[in-house]
């Protein structure tokens, strides 16, 4: 039987604190390193990030990879144009679309590519992501050790990254407000989430696309006022936050398969929300942690994601659940956090365009309301 072509992508902004861990999870990878092709986009980064890559090029080079491009922008993408930037580099039979601030385990790529193998409508898998914090993984006195060359980072590697421990996400769920939440985050990990299964959607720290999933949602995208037609997989007018949900929203509508395994493992150091809510002033609490510009976007983009993707006769069905919640965060944000609604400006600037990206969905969507509507907790 052939071993299909992986394709590691790895799009990073500022990452010198993370990227000598990230690469060593990939670099000690089972997978046969020969069908493995390696890109990474460095999305302008102010730090070391783009010397430290630079430094470890030819090391990397020499692990056996079929193919490795290190693209050096000055350009910020975002995280997922970014992503869908390096697919220009790309030929895999597979996508494994990377943060900086997550580790693999060794067989991530070995365990996705059987469950990938064993349904061709499987479109994207989650893995089971443990949380951790780089702090702990540091190496004391010696911050410019190389994961590559020192191996004292290696055994910590080992050691500290266990699998158990607190859940980051095994997936996104929505509710009948349409609410979306990490599965399990916060979770001390007791074996409740050991079955395979499918889900609403792949959270974007790690997900491992089929490269057909992702050609197949290409929408057209025409700018009547030059006039030109281009297509686009994720939506460049998210830019950042929000565009793994709505992608993963879309690859429902067109048909696609999503399945958390648990056997596919990896590590995240999220940058916000590491703390579950337990009283409405810990809600307060862990919103002050999150950066305005997140919270912002949040609002924007969460919207826009609906408003491209969702059935009108299941945001019927569903209304007094979504007006609920839109009524009471509406509050909430117009007493703490105003701010938040500058962004009422972007929104109505980009919905004539959202509006036109929704149709196009619309139009090529093969699975009906009722089937969608199941996921709606």
């Amino acid at each position: 039987m052939s071993i299909p072509k992986v394709t590691i992508n790895l799009v990073v902004l500022n990452g010198e604190r993370y990227i000598r861990y990230c690469l060593d999870g990939i670099l000690a990878q089972t997978y046969p390193h020969e069908f493995i092709e390696f890109n990474i986009l460095d999305n302008g980064s102010s730090d070391k990030t783009s010397e430290i890559v630079r430094d470890l090029g030819f090391r990397i080079s020499d692990f056996g990879f079929a193919k490795f491009n290190f693209v050096e922008s000055k350009l910020n993408f975002g995280m997922w144009p970014g992503q869908e930037e390096l697919l220009k580099y790309s030929s895999g039979k597979y996508v494994l679309a990377m943060a900086v601030d997550v580790v693999l385990e060794n067989d991530f790529i070995k365990n996705s590519v059987e469950v990938m193998e064993k349904d061709e409508k499987i479109g994207a898998l989650q893995a089971k992501i443990y949380r951790y914090n780089v702090r702990d993984l540091e190496i004391e006195n010696c911050p410019d050790c190389s994961a590559i060359e020192d191996p004292r980072f290696a055994k910590a590697n080992r050691e500290k990254l266990e699998i158990g421990g607190t859940i980051d996400t095994c997936g996104f769920q929505i509710f009948k407000s349409r609410r979306v939440i990490n599965v399990g985050h916060g979770e001390t990990d007791r074996g409740q989430f050991n079955e395979q299964k499918e889900i609403f959607g792949v959270e974007g720290a790690s997900p491992f696309f089929r490269r057909e999933a992702l050609e197949s949602c290409r929408i057209q995208i025409t700018n009547y006022q030059l006039p030109i037609t281009k297509s686009e997989i994720f939506d460049h007018d998210f830019f950042w936050y929000g565009d793994d949900l709505d992608f993963a929203w879309r690859m429902n509508m067109l048909g696609w398969g999503q399945v958390f395994s648990p056997l596919v493992i990896a590590w995240h150091d999220r940058q916000t929300t590491k703390t579950l809510r337990k009283s409405q002033a810990d809600f307060i609490k862990i919103r002050q942690q999150i950066p305005l510009r997140k919270r912002q976007l949040d609002w924007l983009n969460t919207r826009f994601t609906i408003i491209k993707n969702d059935y009108i006769i299941n945001i019927l069905k569903d209304l007094p659940y979504i007006l609920k919640r839109e009524i009471m965060l509406s509050a909430y944000l117009l007493i703490f956090e105003p701010s938040v609604f500058l962004e009422v400006f972007k929104f109505i600037k980009l919905l004539p365009k959202i509006l036109r990206r929704r149709k196009e969905i619309m139009r090529r969507a093969t699975v009906s309301p009722q089937e969608i509507h199941k996921w709606f907790k």
